[in-house]
Protein backbone atom coordinates (compact mmCIF):
# COMPACT_ATOMS: atom_id res chain seq x y z
CA UNK A 1 0.00 0.00 0.00
CA UNK A 2 1.02 3.61 -0.81
CA UNK A 3 1.84 6.15 2.20
CA UNK A 4 -1.23 7.95 0.96
CA UNK A 5 -3.15 5.06 1.94
CA UNK A 6 -1.63 4.47 5.31
CA UNK A 7 -2.23 8.20 6.40
CA UNK A 8 -6.09 7.79 5.07
CA UNK A 9 -6.34 4.55 7.47
CA UNK A 10 -4.87 6.11 10.10
CA UNK A 11 -7.31 9.09 10.09
CA UNK A 12 -10.10 7.22 9.92
CA UNK A 13 -9.06 4.74 12.48
CA UNK A 14 -8.64 8.00 14.82
CA UNK A 15 -11.98 9.48 13.70
CA UNK A 16 -13.97 6.07 14.13
CA UNK A 17 -12.39 5.75 17.43
CA UNK A 18 -13.63 9.16 18.65
CA UNK A 19 -17.11 9.44 17.34
CA UNK A 20 -17.80 5.80 18.14
CA UNK A 21 -16.93 6.68 22.00
CA UNK A 22 -19.84 9.50 21.77
CA UNK A 23 -22.11 6.87 20.27
CA UNK A 24 -21.34 8.56 16.68
CA UNK A 25 -20.67 6.59 13.18
CA UNK A 26 -17.97 8.96 12.17
CA UNK A 27 -19.36 9.51 8.69
CA UNK A 28 -19.05 13.58 8.84
CA UNK A 29 -15.52 12.47 10.09
CA UNK A 30 -14.96 10.27 6.81
CA UNK A 31 -16.13 12.35 4.44
CA UNK A 32 -13.67 15.30 5.78
CA UNK A 33 -10.84 13.25 6.02
CA UNK A 34 -11.88 12.33 1.93
CA UNK A 35 -12.30 15.67 1.48
CA UNK A 36 -8.92 16.58 1.93
CA UNK A 37 -7.50 13.83 0.45
CA UNK A 38 -9.43 14.76 -2.73
CA UNK A 39 -11.70 12.01 -3.18
CA UNK A 40 -14.70 12.64 -5.51
CA UNK A 41 -17.82 13.44 -3.74
CA UNK A 42 -20.11 10.69 -5.66
CA UNK A 43 -17.88 8.03 -4.12
CA UNK A 44 -17.37 9.86 -0.41
CA UNK A 45 -21.16 9.19 0.14
CA UNK A 46 -21.51 6.17 -0.34
CA UNK A 47 -18.05 4.65 0.95
CA UNK A 48 -18.80 7.03 4.07
CA UNK A 49 -22.23 5.38 4.69
CA UNK A 50 -20.91 1.77 4.40
CA UNK A 51 -18.35 2.82 7.28
CA UNK A 52 -20.69 4.65 9.10
CA UNK A 53 -22.84 1.06 8.85
CA UNK A 54 -19.98 -1.38 10.56
CA UNK A 55 -18.69 1.53 13.36
CA UNK A 56 -22.28 2.72 14.47
CA UNK A 57 -23.31 -1.31 15.18
CA UNK A 58 -20.08 -2.01 17.42
CA UNK A 59 -21.18 1.30 18.84
CA UNK A 60 -24.34 0.55 19.72
CA UNK A 61 -23.68 -3.18 20.45
CA UNK A 62 -21.35 -1.10 23.68
CA UNK A 63 -23.61 1.01 24.45
CA UNK A 64 -26.29 -1.49 24.72
CA UNK A 65 -24.45 -4.08 26.75
CA UNK A 66 -23.57 -1.31 29.11
CA UNK A 67 -26.92 -0.67 29.64
CA UNK A 68 -27.70 2.65 28.46
CA UNK A 69 -30.18 1.83 25.47
CA UNK A 70 -33.77 2.96 25.93
CA UNK A 71 -36.06 2.03 23.02
CA UNK A 72 -38.59 4.54 23.61
CA UNK A 73 -36.09 7.26 23.21
CA UNK A 74 -35.44 5.52 19.70
CA UNK A 75 -38.66 4.54 18.33
CA UNK A 76 -40.49 7.87 17.44
CA UNK A 77 -37.24 9.45 16.04
CA UNK A 78 -36.35 6.40 13.59
CA UNK A 79 -40.17 5.52 12.48
CA UNK A 80 -39.88 9.13 10.97
CA UNK A 81 -36.64 9.26 9.89
CA UNK A 82 -35.76 6.20 7.87
CA UNK A 83 -38.21 6.70 4.81
CA UNK A 84 -36.73 9.98 4.43
CA UNK A 85 -33.45 8.77 4.51
CA UNK A 86 -33.94 6.54 1.90
CA UNK A 87 -35.74 9.37 -0.14
CA UNK A 88 -32.61 11.62 0.26
CA UNK A 89 -30.74 8.55 -0.56
CA UNK A 90 -32.34 8.90 -4.07
CA UNK A 91 -31.50 12.58 -4.48
CA UNK A 92 -28.07 14.02 -6.07
CA UNK A 93 -27.24 17.19 -5.19
CA UNK A 94 -24.99 19.59 -7.46
CA UNK A 95 -21.23 19.41 -5.86
CA UNK A 96 -20.90 22.96 -4.73
CA UNK A 97 -24.12 22.30 -2.83
CA UNK A 98 -23.13 19.05 -1.70
CA UNK A 99 -19.92 20.25 -0.63
CA UNK A 100 -21.68 23.61 1.52
CA UNK A 101 -24.06 21.37 3.62
CA UNK A 102 -21.54 19.01 4.78
CA UNK A 103 -19.40 21.27 5.43
CA UNK A 104 -22.31 22.88 8.00
CA UNK A 105 -22.54 19.36 9.30
CA UNK A 106 -18.38 18.91 9.75
CA UNK A 107 -19.18 21.98 11.74
CA UNK A 108 -22.21 20.99 13.95
CA UNK A 109 -19.81 17.94 14.37
CA UNK A 110 -16.73 20.11 15.67
CA UNK A 111 -19.46 21.73 17.85
CA UNK A 112 -20.32 18.39 19.54
CA UNK A 113 -16.90 16.97 20.20
CA UNK A 114 -15.06 19.90 21.84
CA UNK A 115 -19.06 20.74 24.27
CA UNK A 116 -19.28 18.50 27.10
CA UNK A 117 -22.62 18.05 28.29
CA UNK A 118 -23.22 17.99 31.71
CA UNK A 119 -23.92 14.27 33.23
CA UNK A 120 -26.50 15.19 35.38
CA UNK A 121 -29.29 12.54 36.85
CA UNK A 122 -32.29 14.83 36.81
CA UNK A 123 -35.18 12.60 35.14
CA UNK A 124 -35.83 13.14 31.72
CA UNK A 125 -37.89 15.46 30.06
CA UNK A 126 -40.61 13.59 28.04
CA UNK A 127 -40.42 14.12 23.89
CA UNK A 128 -42.96 15.12 22.46
CA UNK A 129 -44.65 12.79 19.66
CA UNK A 130 -44.85 15.66 16.82
CA UNK A 131 -41.33 17.04 17.81
CA UNK A 132 -39.79 13.63 17.43
CA UNK A 133 -41.20 12.86 14.27
CA UNK A 134 -40.54 15.97 13.27
CA UNK A 135 -37.00 16.03 13.69
CA UNK A 136 -36.77 12.81 12.44
CA UNK A 137 -37.64 13.10 9.48
CA UNK A 138 -35.68 16.17 8.66
CA UNK A 139 -32.65 14.90 10.16
CA UNK A 140 -33.58 11.36 8.04
CA UNK A 141 -33.87 13.17 4.81
CA UNK A 142 -30.62 15.39 5.35
CA UNK A 143 -28.70 11.88 6.36
CA UNK A 144 -29.41 10.45 3.16
CA UNK A 145 -28.71 13.41 0.60
CA UNK A 146 -24.86 13.68 1.55
CA UNK A 147 -23.96 10.53 2.93
CA UNK A 148 -24.17 10.78 7.01
CA UNK A 149 -25.93 8.89 9.81
CA UNK A 150 -27.27 11.33 11.41
CA UNK A 151 -26.66 11.07 14.81
CA UNK A 152 -24.15 14.45 14.83
CA UNK A 153 -27.55 16.54 14.68
CA UNK A 154 -29.83 14.12 16.82
CA UNK A 155 -27.33 13.96 19.92
CA UNK A 156 -27.32 17.50 20.64
CA UNK A 157 -30.73 18.24 20.03
CA UNK A 158 -31.55 15.43 22.27
CA UNK A 159 -28.97 16.77 25.16
CA UNK A 160 -30.04 20.43 24.63
CA UNK A 161 -33.47 19.61 25.21
CA UNK A 162 -33.08 17.03 27.84
CA UNK A 163 -35.00 14.24 26.82
CA UNK A 164 -32.27 12.04 27.24
CA UNK A 165 -28.83 11.47 29.51
CA UNK A 166 -25.69 11.54 27.78
CA UNK A 167 -24.91 7.80 27.43
CA UNK A 168 -28.32 7.41 26.73
CA UNK A 169 -28.25 9.89 24.13
CA UNK A 170 -25.26 7.64 22.22
CA UNK A 171 -26.78 4.47 22.42
CA UNK A 172 -29.77 5.80 20.58
CA UNK A 173 -27.51 8.39 18.05
CA UNK A 174 -26.04 4.88 17.79
CA UNK A 175 -28.84 2.46 16.49
CA UNK A 176 -30.07 5.71 14.82
CA UNK A 177 -26.95 6.06 12.24
CA UNK A 178 -27.04 2.11 11.11
CA UNK A 179 -30.57 2.32 10.51
CA UNK A 180 -30.03 5.58 8.83
CA UNK A 181 -27.16 4.47 7.14
CA UNK A 182 -28.50 1.18 5.38
CA UNK A 183 -32.19 3.22 4.30
CA UNK A 184 -29.23 5.77 2.32
CA UNK A 185 -28.04 3.78 1.01
CA UNK A 186 -30.36 1.41 -0.19
CA UNK A 187 -32.27 4.66 -1.67
CA UNK A 188 -28.71 4.53 -3.54
CA UNK A 189 -29.15 1.49 -4.89
CA UNK A 190 -32.29 1.74 -5.70
CA UNK A 191 -31.22 4.71 -8.87
CA UNK A 192 -27.65 3.06 -9.09
CA UNK A 193 -26.08 5.30 -7.53
CA UNK A 194 -23.62 3.76 -5.58
CA UNK A 195 -19.83 4.22 -5.84
CA UNK A 196 -17.57 2.83 -4.10
CA UNK A 197 -13.61 4.43 -2.99
CA UNK A 198 -10.99 2.08 -4.40
CA UNK A 199 -9.25 0.10 -1.17
CA UNK A 200 -12.75 0.37 0.91
CA UNK A 201 -12.26 -3.04 2.25
CA UNK A 202 -9.42 -1.42 4.08
CA UNK A 203 -10.95 1.73 5.40
CA UNK A 204 -13.54 -0.58 6.57
CA UNK A 205 -11.14 -2.54 8.29
CA UNK A 206 -9.26 0.60 9.92
CA UNK A 207 -13.06 2.26 11.15
CA UNK A 208 -13.75 -1.03 12.69
CA UNK A 209 -10.66 -1.26 14.50
CA UNK A 210 -11.60 2.42 15.88
CA UNK A 211 -14.76 2.11 16.19
CA UNK A 212 -14.46 -1.20 18.38
CA UNK A 213 -12.13 0.58 21.13
CA UNK A 214 -14.20 3.70 20.95
CA UNK A 215 -17.28 2.26 22.32
CA UNK A 216 -15.42 0.30 24.87
CA UNK A 217 -13.85 3.51 26.26
CA UNK A 218 -16.88 5.60 25.66
CA UNK A 219 -19.16 3.15 26.96
CA UNK A 220 -17.59 1.90 29.88
CA UNK A 221 -13.83 3.97 30.46
CA UNK A 222 -13.55 7.25 29.67
CA UNK A 223 -13.05 10.13 26.78
CA UNK A 224 -9.35 11.77 25.54
CA UNK A 225 -10.29 15.43 25.73
CA UNK A 226 -6.78 15.89 23.47
CA UNK A 227 -8.01 13.56 20.91
CA UNK A 228 -11.05 15.37 20.41
CA UNK A 229 -9.40 18.75 20.01
CA UNK A 230 -7.01 17.47 17.60
CA UNK A 231 -9.72 16.02 15.40
CA UNK A 232 -11.62 19.39 15.61
CA UNK A 233 -8.56 21.27 14.52
CA UNK A 234 -8.60 18.89 11.12
CA UNK A 235 -12.34 18.82 10.83
CA UNK A 236 -12.01 23.01 10.72
CA UNK A 237 -9.16 22.35 7.93
CA UNK A 238 -11.63 20.30 5.83
CA UNK A 239 -14.61 22.11 6.76
CA UNK A 240 -12.75 25.66 5.44
CA UNK A 241 -11.89 23.67 2.25
CA UNK A 242 -15.54 22.48 1.17
CA UNK A 243 -16.73 26.29 2.04
CA UNK A 244 -14.29 27.88 -0.06
CA UNK A 245 -12.99 25.19 -3.36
Amino acid sequence: MESTLYILLFLLAIVAFLYSSVGHGGASGYLAVMALMGVAPAMMKSSALVMNLAVSLFSFIGFYRAGHFKINLFLPFALASIPMAYLGGTMTLPDSIYKKILAVCIFISIARLLYQFRTEETPNRPIPLWAALLSGAAIGLLSGMIGIGGGIILSPLMLLMRWSKLKETAAVSALFIFVNSLSGLYGQLSKGGIHLTPDLQWAVGATIVGGLLGSYFGSQRFNIPTLRYLLAFGLTIACLKLFFT
